[in-house]
C-alpha cells in the first residue's frame, strides 16, 4: 500500500479546490492511501474576519491540521500553498522551518515531493513558487516530481490557464473572485495520479529488492 499526503495552506479556498482535485487522481492508482492534511493559520483572528477569509476557510475547517512530524510517515508529499510575491505563503514556511529534527534524521529522504499553487494573476509566481519550494525538498533528499507535458492540458492556448510543468496552478484573479477552472482542475487530478503511479513504482521497488 502506497501513502500519498496532501498538505496545503488555503486562504480563501482555492488552494484547497486544487488539493481536492490533488487527492481525487491520486486515489484512482490502486492501492494508494491519500491522507489531506491542511496547515495552521497563523494570521490573527481579527485580521480573518476582516478580509473574508474566516468564513471561507469553514469550507475546509474539518481537515485535519498537519504536525511536522507526520511529514515522515507518508511515501509521497504533494504541498500546495498560493503564492506570496513568487514565494510560500509564510504558513507553509512555518511548517517546513520547524522540520528540522527530520532533515537531521534524514526522515524524508527518498521521499517523493511535489508542488501545486495558486497565484492572484497570470504572471503571479507560479513556476517561481514552485521551484524555490523544490530547494528545501531537495535539501530533504526527496525525490521532485512535477507534471510532464503528457498532460496535454499544459499545451492549452484557447483560455487563460494555470499550470506548468513544475506543477498544477490556479488563477484566483486580484481580488480571488475567480475560481479553479476545469483545465486547472484537470491538470491537478493529473498531477495526483502521477505522483502516486511514480510513488507506487518506487515503493514496490524498494519491497522486491528487500
Amino acid at each position: 500500500m502506497t501513502r500519498i499526503y496532501i498538505v496545503f495552506y488555503s486562504m480563501y479556498g482555492h488552494v484547497y479546490r486544487m488539493a481536492e482535485a490533488v487527492a481525487s487522481g491520486a486515489s484512482e492508482v490502486p492501492d494508494t492511501q491519500v491522507h489531506v492534511f491542511r496547515v495552521p493559520e497563523l494570521v490573527p483572528a481579527e485580521a480573518l474576519a476582516a478580509s473574508g477569509a474566516a468564513k471561507a476557510q469553514e469550507a475546509f475547517s474539518h481537515v485535519p491540521v498537519i504536525k511536522p512530524s507526520q511529514l515522515a510517515e507518508p511515501d509521497a508529499i504533494i504541498f500546495g500553498t498560493p503564492t506570496r510575491f513568487g514565494n510560500m505563503a509564510a504558513q507553509m514556511r512555518n511548517l517546513l522551518d520547524q522540520t528540522g529534527k527530520l532533515w537531521l534524521e534524514g526522515a524524508l529522504a527518498g521521499k517523493v515531493g511535489s508542488v501545486f499553487v495558486s497565484t492572484a494573476t497570470q504572471h503571479g509566481g507560479q513556476e517561481t513558487t514552485i521551484t524555490s519550494f523544490h530547494s528545501t525538498l531537495l535539501h530533504h533528499g526527496m525525490i521532485v516530481v512535477g507534471v510532464p507535458y503528457t498532460e496535454q492540458r499544459l499545451l492549452e492556448m484557447g483560455e487563460i490557464t494555470g499550470g506548468s510543468p513544475y506543477g498544477a496552478g490556479t488563477l484566483a484573479g486580484a481580488d480571488g473572485s475567480r475560481t479553479p477552472s476545469e483545465n486547472e482542475l484537470a491538470i491537478a487530478r493529473y498531477q495526483g495520479r502521477h505522483v502516486a503511479s511514480i510513488t507506487a513504482r518506487l515503493v514496490k521497488g524498494a519491497q522486491t529488492e528487500g
